[in-house]
């Protein structure tokens, strides 16, 4: 059954929300972090540094970014703070991955239950992030002699968008009608894939999101 996007929808993310600046090395963010939390308690650096059983000179040199403490020291600091260790580290911006891939520059790729005739070509691919998901984008072509296969089945949800051709595209018991610019997106745990090939070749973008493995 074909649906259309509820126009009431809410959509609660801002995406031109900016964050407080964060700084980008390790030892200036934990140094500014230590000095605001000691000031917001109204603490000394004698005080601190005599809680954490630390010379005043060093901890002047942890405030000031100039050393790099160790792991011991900074769970001593913590604690004379009353603050979590991971706190210490929040002002600190992590590098962020980025990938631009040129046209006509995707990787061919051999995915799990390619048949003959599906082109998978991965569009980019960004390993261990913050974010907690993975996300894998395809151009997939089929062509005059792709194969009529079983369907896929994997963790994640999927977006289909169609950009040539006419496909039958099937999701559990369902079959979807899609011509270009028409999108599908659902759940990929259930049985899916290309099945009625109206028109080819067939061209359409395939993103797939899921947990990254911990």
């Amino acid at each position: 059954m074909t649906k259309t996007i509820d126009p009431e929808i809410k959509l609660t993310q801002n995406p031109h929300a900016l964050r407080d600046g964060r700084e980008k090395n390790l030892e200036v963010a934990i140094g500014r972090q230590v000095r605001e939390l000691r000031k917001r308690q109204r603490m000394t650096g004698s005080e601190l540094a005599n809680q954490a059983r630390l010379s005043v000179g060093m901890l002047s040199k942890i405030e000031n970014g100039v050393i790099s403490p160790s792991l011991a020291t900074l769970q001593t600091l913590a604690n004379a703070l009353g603050v979590p260790l991971v706190q210490l580290f929040s002002g600190y911006e992590e590098p962020r991955g980025a990938m631009h891939v040129k046209a006509g520059a995707a990787l061919e790729v051999e995915r799990a239950g390619t048949r003959s005739g599906h082109q998978y070509h991965l569009l980019g691919h960004i390993g261990s992030n913050n974010s907690g998901v993975v996300v894998e984008p395809y151009l997939i072509v089929l062509d005059t002699e792709s194969d009529r296969f079983q369907t896929f089945q994997h963790e994640g949800i999927e977006l289909i968008y169609m950009l040539e051709g006419r496909l039958g595209y099937r999701h559990a018991d369902q079959i979807y009608d899609l011509d270009p610019g028409d999108s599908l997106i659902f759940d990929a745990d259930a049985p899916h894939g290309p099945e009625i090939m109206n028109d080819l070749p067939i061209r359409y973008l395939s993103i797939i999101c899921y947990p990254q493995a911990k």
